[in-house]
């Protein structure tokens, strides 16, 4: 019994943590985002070229998601990149990505950019919303 009591509570530990969340700051900023898919581009691997404007000095990457919020359990993924101090996320740079490829009709999709410190903490955040491919 007791040995089943302790995996239990490993189980519980593992499971919570891998849970977890980023922690924002408190004083996080709102970042703008803006974005264009090219015509033809629906369900590419190839993510869109991103701006990013009001990004925090601290921010040391820039974690990017793709969501379909018709179908928000479809991962469409985004990536992470270092940030250099341009407001440019390049077209192409997102490691995990599928463009808007709807099965039919048109979704509304949304791209959502964290701005990270070199602790991890989230110092700003931003997300906008488009409809795509009909």
């Amino acid at each position: 019994m007791k040995t089943l009591s302790v995996f239990v509570v490993l189980v519980c530990f593992v499971v919570v943590g891998a849970c977890a969340t980023t922690k924002v700051a408190p004083n996080a900023v709102t970042l703008k985002i803006e974005y264009q898919w090219k015509p033809g581009n629906a369900c590419s691997t190839t993510s869109p070229e991103i701006k990013v404007t009001g990004i925090p000095k601290t921010t040391k990457k820039l974690r990017v998601k793709l969501t379909d919020l018709n179908v928000p359990s479809y991962n469409h993924g985004g990536g992470t990149v270092e940030y250099k101090g341009s407001n440019v996320i390049k077209a192409g740079a997102l490691d995990y990505y599928k463009g808007p490829c709807p099965p039919s009709g048109t979704h509304r999709y949304s791209i959502k950019v964290d701005a990270i410190d070199a602790s991890g903490v989230i110092v700003g955040t931003g997300e906008t919303t488009k409809s795509c491919c009909q």
